[in-house]
């Protein structure tokens, strides 16, 4: 099966007083980690754990762009799905779309294109991925 035709990786994730402001909706800054999560987790669904990639092959991955449209605000107590599905990948990045989703309604909240670079754990210089590294992805 193709990248483009597998479903999407999904992470649920619930709002938390500390992720919104003062009138209970998620702040914004909030769903910068929200997709991050989902991200580091669809990792660890690879196989792969930060900490290990670094010391095995001297290499950590960094977000470098990000596009990101606000449809709707998530609020306290909200359950969301973060979606991540790899769309691109070149020699030293990729490139992923995320979606987060409320799970009560299906409303899509946020779509997000972030571009990633694997860099050098030293040096931070772009560096290609280690071929045995996200194979399928």
């Amino acid at each position: 099966m193709s990248a483009a035709a597998r479903p999407p990786f999904s992470w649920r994730i619930r709002v938390y007083w500390e992720d919104t402001d003062a009138g209970g909706v998620v702040y914004h800054a909030s769903y910068l980690r929200f997709l991050e999560r989902a991200r580091t987790e669809w990792m660890r669904e690879q196989g792969l754990q930060q900490t290990r990639v670094r010391a095995e092959h001297g290499v950590v991955f960094v977000v470098y762009a990000m596009d990101l449209r606000f449809r709707r605000p998530a609020v306290l107590d909200d359950e969301l799905d973060a979606t991540v599905r790899v769309v691109a990948r070149r020699a030293a990045a990729l490139q992923f779309a995320q979606t987060l989703v409320r799970v009560a309604d299906g409303a899509i909240l946020v779509d997000a294109a972030v571009r990633v670079a694997c860099v050098s754990s030293e040096g931070f210089r772009p560096t290609p991925i280690p071929r045995n590294l996200l194979s399928e992805s």
